[in-house]
């Protein structure tokens, strides 16, 4: 929607992709059909219809590549009611290509602003052939600094820092959860998403709910050995993410994305290494309190184990009720009651993910300043980048 500026990028890193992989690329250009009568946004339905031009266009001048336009933007095409959005775009690409693809064909999901290398697919084939036990793939991502916009180069830093700080610390507690949710950075096996229903339009975070769905069914990878690349940007297409992140942060306000102390984290993994002792008799950890408090159920633990005649059974039973959203819920909980600083949160948890020398490189600077907004550009991207090698490291180490 109203892509003009970035989806040609998209479309040349697609067409460059060097696979022995047969491949279909789909583009689906959408917005509100009442959009045609709305003075205010009429200019994204007409920018709509030159990038329907583009695209026939680019399939006359790359015919090498089989490209499929779902058209929901021309008059009479675009959405009504309240399906719309994001989520509505991705179910409907999702849909069309479950009703025709086989059961071990592979969906890569993104974005019509990412861009990725010229191997990135078939580093992702290989991946899904190596692990079989694998539904789907949370791949790397690395956002790519803006040239001449210096206030969102630093926003994206400094989220892309809460980002890594949260996705660091679920893996080093081993959740089944330690996956970062990008629409731009998922692949998943068309088997597993026919299982699941495929996905849910939801106006905002309809790529975390996929991944925790898919999670649910069975396991998912996050290591690839190709990142992709999404666009540093402004917008407010959803209530929550990057594009809604780097409004506020301009703003000053980052109380939406704090950076957790690991504290918080072990009081979840205490309670997982207490699973199997929960299986036999109840146990208290401000976690299970917690669920406990969420879930309003007297008795939550005991009405499982009735369910369940073993442990592991019981264990998949615990993940599924402390999902992904509980965990988000729980540390959001206690951030509020600990409320550590910013700069204390960071330090302690680098001097925990880094190298020894990587840490000495940067945390003698990061005491000088009360807060990440406070910290020069380069700074930020230096943590950025250290806290990037940390996370592809332990997401190889879990693989």
């Amino acid at each position: 929607m109203d892509e003009l500026n970035w989806l040609p990028r998209t479309l040349e890193s697609a067409a460059a992709q060097l696979t022995t992989h047969p491949f279909t690329l789909y583009v689906c250009v959408n917005q509100p059909d009442a959009w045609w009568n709305d003075r205010e946004m009429i200019s994204v339905c007409r920018n709509n219809a030159v990038l329907l031009d583009l695209l026939t266009e680019f399939k006359r001048t790359h015919p090498w590549l089989d490209l499929v336009v779902l058209d929901r933007s021309s008059k009479g095409k675009g959405w009504t009611g309240k399906n719309f959005g994001v989520g509505w775009a991705r179910k409907v690409l999702f849909d069309h290509i479950l009703l025709i693809a086989d059961d071990n064909d592979l969906l890569i999901s993104m974005d019509a602003d990412t861009e990725f290398g010229n191997g990135y697919f078939e580093s992702v084939t290989v991946n899904f052939a190596k692990h079989g036990q694998w539904h789907a793939i949370s791949t790397p991502y690395y956002h790519r600094l803006p040239q001449g916009d210096e206030a969102v180069g630093r926003a994206i830093l400094h989220y892309e820092i809460y980002m890594r700080n949260f996705a660091l610390n679920m893996l080093g507690i081993g959740s089944p959860y330690a996956f970062t949710a990008m629409g731009s950075a998922i692949a998943a096996r068309v088997s597993a998403l026919r299982k699941i229903g495929g996905i849910t339009p939801l106006k905002s975070g309809e790529d975390f709910y996929l991944l925790q769905k898919l999670r649910k069914m069975g396991e998912i990878g996050t290591w690839n050995s190709e990142c992709v690349y999404p666009a540093a940007r402004c917008s407010d297409r959803v209530s929550f993410g990057t594009g809604p992140a780097i409004i506020k942060g301009n703003r000053g306000d980052w109380s939406s994305y704090p950076i957790y102390h690991h504290r918080l984290f072990q009081k979840i993994a205490e309670t997982y290494r207490q699973l199997e002792r929960l299986y036999r008799e109840d146990v208290k950890t401000e976690f299970l309190e917690f669920l406990q408090m969420q879930f309003k159920e007297k008795d939550l633990w005991r009405t499982i184990r009735q369910n369940v005649k073993e442990p592991s059974q019981f264990v998949r039973a615990f993940h599924e009720k402390a999902d992904g959203l509980r965990i988000l819920q729980f540390l959001r909980w206690e951030q509020n009651r600990e409320n550590t600083p910013e700069i204390s949160a960071l330090t302690d948890n680098l001097k925990l993910f880094l190298a020894k020398e990587e840490a000495e490189s940067i945390l003698p600077y990061c005491s000088s300043y009360e807060s990440l907004s406070q910290m020069p550009s380069e700074m930020l991207s230096a943590i950025r980048d250290l806290m990037f090698k940390a996370e592809m490291r332990k997401r190889k180490e879990m693989s």
